[in-house]
Parts: C-alpha cells; structure tokens; sequence
C-alpha cells in the first residue's frame, strides 16, 4: 500500500496531516458554516475521540495571520471564494488545548496551565519588541511566560492575551479553547473541583465576557458545564450539543465518508463488520461513525488484510460510568434497563445536558444523562421533548459493556464462597439437578444478555465466562476453555487430577427457549468431536460430559459419565 496516503492514526494538527502525506476526510465545511452562523461564544460538545482537536486545528490554521493558505488546496471551503478573502489569515489567534491538563492535586494541576500559557505566549514572539505596546504592555507580555505566574495573571491571561494580540495587528482576536472541560474532570476525580472551578471561572469570564478584544471563541468538551459553575453571568453562549442538527456532519464519519475510505485503501469488503462495530450514533440528523475506531481499524488492516475489530475507543479511557451504573444495579429497574439495552432494545430517560461534574454521580438519573453526553449510548431518534430514547450505538459498545459486567461478577463471586462451593460440588459429583439450580441462581443475580442485539457465541461466550469465573476458584481444578480437545473444540474441560476426574462441558444458546434441541445439539457435539479423548490421554478415569443450555436466566443441564480404564 506504499502508493497510499497514510493512515493519520493519533495526529490532530491539520498542517501536518496536510503537508506529510496523511489521508484527509474534508471537514472544512464547518469553517463555512461557523463563519456564517456563529454566535460571540461557540460551545461544541462531542464525546472523546470524535475529531474536536482536529477540527479546532483546522480553525486556527485557516483563520490564523501568516498561515499558510495553501493547507487548504483542493479542499471544499476554497470554494467559498469570498469567506476565504474576507477571513482566511485574516486574525491573530489564541489557541490552547486543556486535555492533557491533570494531577494528583491541584497545584500540580494548576502549574500545567501555566505551562500551556507559557507555551501560546512563546507562539507569539511578535508581542516582545512590538512597536504597537507599550512598556507595561511588554511586561504584561513578559508575565504571560512567567512559570511561576501569580494567581492575577493566571487568571486574567486570556483576556490579557487578546488584548495584546489586538494591540499588535489592529484587529480583534479569536479564541479557540478545546477540551475546555477535563481540567474539571480530572479534578473531580482527584477531590480539587472547588479549587479548579475557582480558577476556570473568573479566567473565562474575563476573557469571554467582558472582553472587548475577542472577536469571537470556540470551545469544544465532552460535557455541556451548567451556566451556574463556570459560564456564571455569559450571556447566549450558542451551545452545538450531540442534539443539534447545527454542524450535525463535521463530528464523526459520515457512512459516504467511510466508503470513501474504504474504497481508496481497498477495503470495500469491510463495509458491514465496519458499519455493525463503529457505526450508529446519531448526532442532529446524521447517523455517524466513530473516527477513532475507524482510523485504528485501518491502521491494523494496513498490517494485516485479516486483523479483527477491536474495542480501540473503549480502551482509551477508565469508563467508569459504566462501572458506576453497573455497581449500582440493585435498582431492579435499572438492571432490566441494562439488560433492554443489551438486547439491542431501548430505554426512554431524561436527559440533562447541563450537569456539573460534582454532580454526576449524585443520582442514576445523572449517570443516565453522562452515558449519552459522552458517547456510550446515543439517541435513536431525534427528540420532541427532554425525553430521549436511547440505544447503544454499536458493537463495540455493547462489548464494553458485557466486560464490565463479566469484570464485577469476578470480583463478587469472591465474597460468595459457599455458593461457588454448592455449584462446583454438585459438577465434581455428576448432579446436573444440583448444577442447573446453583448455576440459574448466579444468572438471576446478574446482568444477562438477552435476544437479538448479541450474536449467539457472544451469548454463548457470557454464559461460559460465568462458569470459568466460578471455577477459578475452585483448589486443585485446571480449567482450559475452548483448547483443543480430540477432533473438535470443547467450550470447557476441568481436570482434578487428585481424584482422576475430568469434566467436559458444552454450552449453547437455547434460542427461543428450546431447550431440549440445544441440549441435543450439544450431546452430538460432544460425541461426533470425541472430547473425552485428551482428557483419557491425560490418565482421567472418570468422565462426566455436561451438556448445558442457557436462555435470557434459565439454564438446563444434562449429564453423562463414562469410566474409562487407563492401560498401564
């Protein structure tokens, strides 16, 4: 694939994309139409990974004084010939990027915005021997580097900024501030948000505000901060939520867009694995894939032509709001919601856009509200009303989801010795009676997964890592899943060695509840595969071969022992 572009995997300046070869999905479309529509103040908020540090990029290289016009060549927005003359390198711009702004406490927090003003003032060297600012002006600019800023200059350095900036070029200044809300998460997390949102607040306010340098701002987040704890006096911020037909395109691929894709680097095949694992969020009116997903998945195509999709977004956070509602699904409500939605059903919530981070968790209805906002479901349909009915997007995030709840089962079963006890007596012992009710009883104590949105081995796959789980805790049992065993594949086999016993154990899905015909289907499995072979081999004397059939909380087993005798 030499004579391709790159892949762009993890690069978000729009120059370098531009200028070393990387493949471009044209988004300038939103320069168009911010420039036509935009408000004093631009809030986007999209969920982590969807293209806002790319696209807020893009705006400054095309808006910023001396960028290079030519970034821009062959793309959709030359061909608005006036706004192009009218803006394009037309402003001094401010732009910093708060995403990577974290820490243990809040000073470690604090100093790495200084660092990030320090490093947009050392951008800027044009403001140190400007003839256009005075001596004050010059040493307001010199502070703006300080690394050991006070808290006046912290706080006012946005403002201060701009107006430096307008000073200098005789114009006023656009703001651009991206991830504008992870400093407050990260202090949430840490048990700093008082001090950060005292710190944040008074610094956008003087520069958003009351600031008659600014021209105009964007800012993009996750999460839609509430007026009250941080925009507290901003008047008519236009706020482009995941809910709005506004600028609905420009976050995320659109399904041409993919093709496109998929078409230049041959890979037209992997439309429908593409399309079932990445796709599914709408945003406005458009139906949207996520980028992040779609550039790694490409990415390991280009290495290797039979690479299976991976859980790439989910693995690039912690997800605990999905720990948190799982944790918290002892409202039986809540568990059946999980599990609705699991089955590819829907659920119909209120939704607050508008939540603080210090609220999230106060209430399952704010977990509810932080799914949505940040990406882990997304609306079926566009809403009427503050009623939204939501779905999970696709099958990578139904996959987050069933691992977080395989993840605390794990770590319950610990606190549950003597059922663990009861189940894995009753398998050593042959009593399907036993097995059947002990196993059921951990299928009701959990989130299952229901009919129609998982794949029936993925089903199959969740009854079987419950019994896996429940055995690794068993002393002396070696459990081995799906290794090969005689002809075919057993699902599990244990070996206890101590008392020359093996178990062989096939699970299916019993689909509309047909038990018999799965038990069945497993029976000959087991027979036709000759399973019971490597366990003979390995000196087993006695045999029990379960066959086990699941449904939504239901359970059937069967068994069969065989003894064998081992030649000397």
């Amino acid at each position: 694939m030499t004579d391709k572009k790159m892949i762009p995997l993890g690069l978000e300046d729009f120059s370098e994309i531009r200028t070393d070869n990387y493949y471009y999905v044209d988004k300038t479309g939103l320069i168009r139409d911010l420039l036509l529509a935009r408000a004093k103040v631009n809030l986007f908020t999209r969920p982590r990974r969807f293209g806002k540090s790319l696209n807020m990029s893009m705006l400054r290289y095309f808006l910023e004084t001396g960028s290079d016009p030519s970034l821009f060549d062959g793309l959709a927005i030359q061909q608005e010939t006036a706004l192009c003359e009218k803006y394009q390198g037309q402003y001094p711009v401010v732009s910093i990027s708060l995403k990577d702004v974290e820490g243990e406490d809040f000073e470690t927090a604090r100093q790495e915005i200084v660092k990030l003003i320090n490093q947009e003032a050392l951008r800027h060297p044009e403001l140190a021997d400007s003839n256009q600012l005075s001596s004050n002006e010059q040493e307001d600019y010199r502070l703006l580097k300080e690394k050991n800023m006070d808290n006046g200059t912290l706080t006012g350095c946005l403002k201060s900024f701009t107006m430096l900036l307008e000073k200098h070029y005789g114009k006023k200044v656009i703001l651009l501030i991206d991830e504008y809300d992870v400093p407050l998460a990260k202090a949430n997390d840490k048990g700093y948000y008082d001090k950060m949102i005292d710190l944040i607040r008074p610094m956008f306010n003087q520069a958003l505000k009351t600031n008659s340098s600014l021209f105009f701002a964007v800012l993009t987040g996750c999460l839609r901060v509430s007026k009250e704890s941080i925009f507290t006096g901003l008047n008519n911020p236009n706020i482009i939520s995941i809910t709005k037909v506004q600028f609905d395109e420009y976050f995320g691929f659109t399904d041409s867009e993919i093709q496109a894709l998929l078409e230049y680097y041959d890979r037209k095949e992997k439309y429908d694995i593409v399309r079932e694992w990445y796709d599914g969020y709408l945003f406005g009116n458009t139906k949207v894939y996520n980028p992040w997903d779609i550039i790694s998945y490409l990415y390991d195509l280009n290495w290797n032509p039979d690479a299976v999709p991976q859980n790439y977004w989910s693995n690039t956070s912690g997800n605990s709001v999905i720990r948190k509602l799982i944790e918290d699904y002892g409202n039986s409500q809540t568990k059946d919601e999980i599990e609705t939605l699991l089955a590819g059903g829907e659920i119909v919530k209120e939704i607050r856009e508008d939540l603080t981070y210090k609220d999230i968790y106060a209430s399952i209805d704010n977990l509810w509200s932080l799914l949505f906002t940040s990406g882990y479901l997304t609306l079926k349909e566009m809403p009427s009303s503050q009623s939204y009915t939501l779905v999970i997007p696709n099958r990578e995030v139904s996959n987050l989801f069933a691992e977080q709840i395989m993840s605390l089962f794990r770590e319950r079963l610990a606190e549950n010795s003597d059922a663990r006890n009861r189940l894995c007596d009753a398998v050593e012992a042959g009593d399907q009676k036993t097995f059947e009710q002990a196993f059921a009883d951990y299928l009701d104590d959990t989130i299952s997964l229901r009919d129609t949105f998982v794949h029936r081995e993925r089903k199959e796959n969740f009854y079987h890592g419950i019994l896996l789980g429940i055995f690794s805790w068993r002393d002396g049992w070696v459990s081995r899943s799906n290794q090969e065993a005689g002809d075919g594949f057993a699902d599990i086999r244990v070996l206890i060695r101590r008392k020359s016993i093996g178990i062989i154990i096939e699970m299916k899905y019993a689909e509309n509840g047909k038990f018999t015909d799965a038990l069945d289907e497993a029976d000959k499995q087991i027979d036709q595969e000759n399973y019971e072979h490597e366990l003979v081999k390995e000196g087993l004397c006695t045999i029990f071969k379960y066959s086990v059939a699941c449904y939504k909380k239901s359970c059937r087993v069967r068994c069969r022992k065989e003894e064998f005798e081992i030649a000397e």
